[in-house]
C-alpha cells in the first residue's frame, strides 16, 4: 500500500504502546517479517524539544528500523510544530499525532483523545506541523470522546482537508478505554468519510483471521496491531502470509518462542545495559508466557532477574518444569494448550475474554518519563 510518498511492503502496522514499543521490540518484530510500518512510543513534544534524555531514548532508532514514524502528543501548536522538525532531523519517515490515547495524564494537558473535541483548534495545530516539515504527518484517533460524541468521521474529513497523509483509528471511544467491544461500524464510518487518504483500522487484532475480518468489514486500507504483537511477535508474518495466500500458518512452537524471547532480551541488554535491561524485561517476558501453556513459575522467576545469567537460569528451570505437561516430542498435551486468541469483535455473546487488558498494564509514571 501507499502512505504519502512511501510504498510499503505490507499493509500491516505496529501500534505504539507507551513503555513497550521501543527499539528492541520494533527490531524483533521486523526481523520476523511481514511488518510494513512501525511507530515509536508516544513522546511528549516539549520533552523532545528540551532534548530530555528519556524522550530521546523513546525515539531512538537505527538503519534496520525503517520505515518508522515518531508519535508525538501535546496541545501547544508551536511545540508540536517545532517537535515535528526535530523528528524530521532525527530521520523519521513521518510524524504521527496522538489524538487517541485515553490515559488521563495525556488528556488533561489537551493531548490524546482531548484533541477530538476541538476540531478547529486541532486543524490549526496540524496545519502548522504540515507546513513546517517535508515528511508526512499522520494522526491516530479514537471513534470519539464517548458514545454520544462520535466525532471521528468529522475529524477525519477536517484532517484530510488539512493535508494529513493517513489516519489510524482505534475502534473504541475514550470513555471505553481498552474495554468493551471494538466497533467495526465506527471504523467503517471513518473510512467512508475520507476521499483519498488511507484509513488504518486498529483494536484487538489478535490473529490473522481477525485482521482479515476487520479489513473486510470496514474497508480499511490496512490494520495496526498492538497487544496482539506482544503475545505473538510472529503475527505480522503470519497475517501477511494469510492475506496474500489464504493459508493460515500455525503458531510457532515453544523452541521458536524461546529463540525469539532470547533475542528480544539480548536487545534489551544491548540497548539499556545489562542490569537495567534485565529489570525492564521483567514486564516483557509475560507476553511470551501467555502462549507457553502452564507458566506460573516462569512468571514468578522472571520478575526477579537482574542479569543475563538470571535470565538463562530462569529459562532452564522453567523448561525442565514444563516437560511434565508435554508429550515425548515436547508438545503441550491438549488439555494444557492455551485457548485460542479471539478478538472482541469476533467473540460470541458471553464468551470469555482471554485477551484481557490487565495482562499488559499501562505504565503509571508520567508519560514523558515512560
Amino acid at each position: 500500500m501507499q502512505l504519502g510518498p512511501y510504498t510499503l511492503s505490507s499493509n500491516l502496522f505496529l501500534s505504539p504502546l507507551a513503555g513497550y514499543t521501543n527499539l528492541p521490540m520494533r527490531l524483533t518484530v521486523r526481523e520476523l517479517g511481514g511488518l510494513g510500518w512501525a511507530t515509536t512510543d508516544l513522546v511528549n513534544a516539549r520533552s523532545l524539544l528540551e532534548r530530555n534524555p528519556t524522550a530521546l531514548k523513546l525515539v531512538a532508532s537505527s538503519a534496520e528500523d525503517r520505515p518508522m514514524a515518531i508519535q508525538l502528543f501535546g496541545s501547544v501548536p508551536e511545540e508540536m510544530r517545532d517537535a515535528a522538525v526535530v523528528c524530521q532531523e532525527l530521520g523519521a519517515q513521518a510524524v504521527d499525532i496522538n489524538m487517541g490515547c485515553p490515559v488521563k495524564k495525556v488528556v488533561k494537558i489537551g493531548g490524546g483523545s482531548a484533541m477530538m473535541t476541538e476540531l478547529v483548534g486541532t486543524a490549526r495545530l496540524v496545519r502548522g506541523m504540515i507546513e513546517a516539515v517535508k515528511i508526512p504527518i499522520t494522526a491516530k484517533m479514537r471513534l470519539g470522546w464517548d458514545d454520544d460524541n462520535l466525532t471521528a468521521p468529522d475529524l477525519a474529513r477536517v484532517l484530510e482537508d488539512t493535508g494529513v497523509a493517513a489516519i489510524f483509528v482505534h475502534g473504541r471511544t475514550r470513555a471505553q478505554g481498552f474495554s468493551g467491544t471494538v466497533n467495526l461500524a465506527g471504523i467503517r464510518s471513518v473510512v467512508a468519510a475520507v476521499k483519498k487518504i488511507p484509513v488504518i483500522g486498529n483494536g484487538d487484532i489478535t490473529t490473522p483471521v481477525a485482521a482479515k475480518h476487520m479489513r473486510d468489514e470496514t474497508g480499511c486500507a490496512g490494520v495496526s496491531i498492538g497487544r496482539g504483537a506482544f503475545y505473538d511477535p510472529w503475527i505480522f508474518h503470519r497475517t501477511n502470509h494469510y492475506l496474500r495466500t489464504g493459508e493460515l500458518l500455525p503458531e510457532p512452537d515453544f523452541a521458536e518462542r524461546v529463540r525469539v524471547l532470547r533475542r528480544h532480551f539480548e536487545r534489551y541488554c544491548e540497548f539499556y545495559g545489562e542490569a537495567h535491561g534485565a529489570r525492564l524485561f521483567r514486564k516483557v517476558a509475560p507476553w511470551y508466557a501467555k502462549r507457553f501453556g502452564p507458566a506460573k513459575p516462569f512468571k514468578h522467576r522472571m520478575i526477579t532477574i537482574t542479569s543475563r545469567a538470571d535470565f538463562e537460569a530462569a529459562l532452564t528451570e522453567y523448561s525442565a518444569w514444563r516437560a511434565q505437561f508435554c508429550d515425548e516430542q515436547g508438545n503441550l498435551l491438549p488439555k494444557f494448550q492455551p485457548a485460542p486468541m479471539v478478538a472482541s469483535f469476533m467473540r460470541e455473546p458471553g464468551e470469555a475474554d482471554v485477551f484481557g487488558r490487565e495482562s499488559i498494564p499501562v505504565p503509571k509514571g508520567p508519560v514523558d518519563v515512560w
